[in-house]
């Protein structure tokens, strides 16, 4: 009986490219990324990452000028075809950005929001959303008492993990985040981080981050970028302990970036 593990890829990308304009920020990148584990996706800045994690929703079409050749495919379908929903693709395929962005609305109101665009408006429904997603990410506890406050009154790490609750909501089948702790004080990120171990039981999960201690603590595998192109994507443990690419290692070890 064989020993290899197979893994369902959520998202394989082939031979993408993409261009801001004249400048060709991705090159020929081929990515699969695996069903229930966490990427991540690390390299000096303006290499490319947080340029690659906004293909995987589109929500790089909100840049001006940016074209793409290849292919993005999500469950067997190509999200670069004209054809794709974008409303149903961003309630599948969740984001949370690097500095908690709460609506200026109470934390109820924050969570509900996705739900309620999708045509959710039973309040009893609603709040059965809002106690799940607001437990998955830990904060149930900490806020219950004051769900109709300002989302906006949270501390820093707090209104993070709201928007991950608000992500959580729409019952995404991905998660992706662009550096979600780079803005947090230590003891937040470890939480964050713990979460994020939790979560992907669930889900999977693409994070970018700057940090190669928290790439090596959260993920199952990780990719390295360099000046648009993906140079090395293995294993996390490999990429840390031996990685195949001097210029990761170059990279891991301080030597550049």
């Amino acid at each position: 009986m064989s020993n290899i593990t197979v893994h369902r890829q959520v998202f394989q990308i082939n031979d993408l490219n993409l261009w801001y304009g004249e400048h060709h920020a991705l090159k020929s990148i081929n990515f699969p990324i695996n069903k229930k584990e966490v990427t991540a996706i690390i390299g000096p800045s303006g290499c490319g990452k947080s340029t690659f994690i906004k293909t995987l929703n589109l929500m790089i079409n909100y840049v001006p000028n940016v074209r793409m050749t290849g292919e993005i495919n999500y469950n067997g379908q190509n999200i670069l075809n004209e054809k794709m929903d974008l409303v149903e693709l961003r309630k599948n395929v969740g984001m949370v950005f690097q500095k908690g962005n709460p609506f200026p609305q109470s934390i109820f109101d924050n969570v509900a929001y996705g739900p309620r665009i999708h045509g959710i408006k039973r309040r009893t429904h609603l709040e059965e959303i809002v106690t799940k997603s607001l437990m998955d990410v830990a904060l149930w506890d900490e806020v219950k008492d004051r769900l109709d406050a300002p989302a906006l009154g949270l501390s820093g790490g707090q209104q993070q993990r709201l928007c991950i609750a608000r992500a959580l909501a729409t019952k995404p089948d991905v998660l992706l985040m662009d550096e979600p702790t780079s803005a947090l004080d230590p003891i937040s990120t470890l939480k964050i981080e713990q979460l994020i171990l939790e979560l992907k039981e669930k889900y999977t999960i693409v994070i970018v981050t700057h940090n190669m201690q928290q790439a090596s603590r959260v993920s199952d595998q990780t990719a390295f970028f360099l000046m648009g192109e993906l140079i090395e994507l293995d294993d996390t443990s490999k990429i840390f302990s031996n990685p195949k690419d001097e210029r990761t290692e170059g990279y891991i070890t301080g030597r550049f970036g």
